[in-house]
């Protein structure tokens, strides 16, 4: 039988990987995103592909209205809603002492609020027509420690925490909710950088994100096709927590062993990484000064 799914940040990513796998198992699922055009194109792809469709909302998750709307008519067109997955998020970090008020806003209310009007919207209906499944998307930087990453892990932690609590009320009354805590995915949320729209981080404008995921991902990042393999298994066997790929699950045991040895090692790599990068700041500044004049 095929799944009603909604799949929030569905037009690129992981929300797009999932919403591919789904519509490729025969499901009917809704790709919601804040760029509609996006994710009309998307949903235009993989309905041609089948043997599911998919159909495109243009939602800000920020907007628990708009969400509640999405979720409502979801399920008064088909009957029911079977799959709900809070993906949408977005990556803001830096130094700490560098961030403002507002780079915490902006991620708590799309990361966190998100996921909460997500829940707050489907919880309820799945509550009354007996079954359902939540899925929300976090990250190993909700399970670990992630230094540089402060307003992103703190979300993250905070995902984990609300579906971990929900599916023990849940569990009973026919309603399952899962975690993904993802490692390093090859998306393109590593390359978008900081938003426009809020104030400079300095010390992250020279940051090639994408090549630091990649050095701390074991030198090689985690397709989203896989990932969205892993995550419907893990819905299949109604697993608490779906951690991938084996090195992010391989840290995660650790830090579950062992924390403070995981922070000791997190906090020596991070200094070593800071050493790389002051010598290549000092080896530029040599060779600028060195040039010959024009």
């Amino acid at each position: 039988m095929s799944r009603i799914a909604i799949v929030t940040g569905g037009a690129s990513g992981i929300g797009r990987a999932l919403g591919a796998a789904l519509v490729r198992r025969g499901d009917q699922v809704v790709l919601a995103d804040v760029d509609g055009a996006a994710a009309e194109g998307t949903a235009e792809r993989l309905t041609a592909a089948g043997p599911g469709t998919a159909t495109a909302a243009a939602v800000d998750v920020r907007d628990a209205d708009a969400v509640a709307a999405l979720v409502d008519g979801t399920a008064e067109r088909h009957g029911r809603l079977d799959l709900l997955v809070n993906n949408a998020g977005l990556g803001i970090g830096g130094p700490a002492e560098e961030l403002s008020p507002a780079h915490w806003d902006r991620t708590i209310d799309v990361n966190l609020r998100g996921v909460v009007h997500g829940v707050q919207a489907a919880y309820p209906l799945m509550l009354r027509q007996g079954h359902g499944h939540i899925v929300n998307t976090a990250s190993l930087a909700g399970l670990l420690p992630a230094p540089g990453m402060g307003p992103y892990a703190t979300t993250k932690w905070a995902v984990v925490g609300l579906s971990l609590s929900l599916r023990a009320e849940a569990a009973s009354r026919g309603v399952r909710v899962s975690v993904v805590c993802p490692g390093g995915i090859d998306t393109p949320i590593l390359d978008k950088g900081m938003p426009a729209d809020l104030p400079r981080v300095p010390s992250a404008e020279g940051t090639d994100t994408r090549a630091a995921i990649t050095r701390v991902s074991g030198g090689r990042l985690y397709p989203a096709d896989a990932l969205a393999a892993d995550v419907l298994r893990g819905i299949e066997r109604n697993r608490a927590v779906i951690v991938a790929p084996r090195q992010a699950r391989v840290l995660w045991r650790l830090m579950r062993l062992s924390p403070g040895l995981l922070l000791r090692l997190e906090t020596a790599t991070l200094a070593r990484q800071e050493e790389r990068d002051r010598a290549g700041a000092r080896t530029a500044s040599t060779a600028a000064a060195e040039a010959p004049p024009r």
